[in-house]
This record gives C-alpha cells, structure tokens and sequence, in this order.
C-alpha cells in the first residue's frame, strides 16, 4: 500500500526545487530513458531515514558539481510502485534498494549507489561518491 501522499510531499519536493523530474508512471520512466544520449542520473527515493538525511541531501550537493549529468529524475518507492518497478526493470542485475541512485550513459548502466553505500554516511559522503562518478562519466556543464 502506497504511503500517503501529504506525508510524502515534502520528500518529493526536495529533489524537485534541486531541479529533479519526477517520473510518476511506468510510461513517465520508459519515456524518460528512451533518451538515452548522455549522461542520466536516476534517483530511487523513499522516506527512510538515510535518503531524509543522506541521500536526497547528497544528491543536492552533487548538482552543484561543476560535472552533472544531463537529466536528472526521481521515482519515489513506496508511493510510486508502477514507476520504481519499471525503474528499477533497466538495471535488474542490481538487487532493489532505497533510496539508490543509478548513472546512465547514452543509457548503458555506469555507476550505481545502493542503499548499503548510503546509511551510515553523511550527505558530503554520498555528494562525493556521486560527484566521482559526474567528473569519470559527465560533461562539465
């Protein structure tokens, strides 16, 4: 059963004012990854503890890096079932975890941060793990 929506609000919010689209269908998530030039970061939020604390804050950090991805999105767990399990269908190798993050480029997996590499680390820890990956993968914008 999906959580409620009030409460989830403010969680998607965010990643939204950082400049993130939401993806809230499975069609939302295939169409967004049938765009497959470039760079892609693809954010599996949820309303545990460690993305409140690390990870959406992570992600915000990271965006501020002088290399970012060209698009940047969100599925929210728990909420979105339709949209995170079609997310999660374009990197199936990977066990489910949230929150997570997967890079893309010209839509080919390159980098993934699961749940495990985000608890117990602060927010600089998971910018830094993510920004490692923009300066390898991305762009300078």
């Amino acid at each position: 059963m999906p959580y409620d929506p009030t409460l989830v609000q403010p969680m998607r919010d965010e990643l939204v004012q950082a400049g993130v689209q939401e993806l809230r269908s499975g069609s939302d998530v295939e169409n967004w990854m049938k765009q497959n030039k470039g760079t892609a970061l693809l954010v599996i939020n949820s309303v545990c503890g460690c993305a409140a604390g690390m990870a959406r804050p992570g992600v915000r950090l990271a965006l501020k890096h002088g290399k970012k991805p060209d698009r940047v999105a969100t599925v929210f767990a728990g909420q979105d079932t339709e949209a995170t399990q079609k997310a999660r269908s374009y990197f199936a190798d990977v066990p489910p975890s949230s929150p997570s993050m997967a890079l893309f480029k010209d839509g080919e997996l390159v980098h993934f941060v699961p749940r495990h590499m985000i608890e117990d680390r602060s927010a600089q820890a998971v910018a830094q793990s993510l920004t490692a990956a923009f300066d390898q993968f991305c762009a300078a914008k």
